[in-house]
């Protein structure tokens, strides 16, 4: 199987990792030449291009599939309709129109267009409900990913991320210091978010579908932060509430909006479609960054 990652960065490379392992061809396309060389030194091929741009993609060869993996570079709405939904256009009717299209499409969204649902669990027939103009983005690029290849005769699929951690995304010092506000965190490891994608792809699996790339335990961020101290040996971060942390006058509309934000996101379909975690949950994922801090 051969497959262009359009955006290939921290999972992206990852995920050609463990495709080149496991035999198969893998092309990370990245704008940068320091892309280019991360994903050189991964040990598979790259192409400098930008993946929004019709003609620079003419460089990247026939594939059987693409994974949609870029960046908006964490800059606002304006940027995240560019990459997301513009781009994504884009590259779904640059590769459909070739005389050797895809045989399928993986997006990779995040689990921020569920909204607020106030702590309860959501799964992927929970109807979205994005709060920001950035989630609304997403929930269009989804849209178009599930619907758009359809009209070249190949399949999509979105998955969906909860926040992503892992090496040099850990963030100890946010918890261990504090103050922690609280809330639930959903996350999933850098390793099975990319080893969620090369499952789907290996086996076949949720072409048409959406499904959420999300570890087994959610967790209230304080307990997390709680958990992580102790762990590492020092005293429990100071805590506050919503309302106290709503109290700041120096935050966003969008700031104020992911606070109020409260879910927790169900992974029972992953573990239905077979895919088994190398970091089930917080604790075998956070080993390696929490051994590194104390040593």
């Amino acid at each position: 199987m051969k497959v262009a990652i359009l955006g290939c960065g921290h999972v992206g490379i990852e995920l050609g990792r463990q495709l080149t392992d496991r035999g198969h061809e893998a092309i990370g396309v990245r704008r940068s030449t320091e892309g280019i060389e991360q994903i050189a030194d991964a040990g598979f091929d790259g192409v400098q291009a930008d993946v929004t741009d019709s003609d620079a993609l003419a460089s990247v060869p026939d594939v059987d599939a693409i994974v949609f993996a870029a960046s908006s570079g964490g800059r606002g709405a304006g940027a995240a309709r560019r990459v997301y939904v513009e781009g994504l256009r884009t590259a779904i009717e640059h590769f459909g129109e070739r005389d050797a299209s895809p045989d399928r499409l993986v997006y990779t969204s995040s689990t921020g267009v569920h909204g607020d649902h106030d702590g309860d669990w959501v799964d992927e027939e929970t109807p979205i409900s994005p709060t920001t103009e950035k989630t609304e983005v997403l929930a269009e690029a989804e849209r178009i990913a599930l619907e758009l290849p359809t009209e070249y005769g190949f399949d999509g699929t979105v998955a969906r991320y909860a926040g992503l951690y892992g090496p040099d995304r850990y963030r100890l010092d946010r918890y261990l210091e504090g103050p922690v506000t609280e809330g639930y965190l959903n996350m999933v490891h850098r390793d099975d978010a990319a080893g969620v994608v090369r499952y789907l792809l290996e086996e076949d699996l949720a072409r048409g579908e959406v499904v959420q790339v999300v570890d087994d335990e959610p967790v209230s961020k304080w307990e997390f932060a709680d958990w992580l101290a102790e762990a590492c040996g020092l005293d429990h971060p100071p805590k506050r509430t919503k309302t106290e942390r709503l109290e700041d006058g120096d935050l966003s509309e969008a700031a104020r909006r992911r606070i109020l934000t409260s879910k927790r996101c169900s992974n029972e379909k992953l573990h239905d479609l077979g895919y088994e975690f190398r970091y089930p949950t917080f604790r075998e994922g956070y080993r390696d960054a929490i051994d590194a801090y104390c040593d």
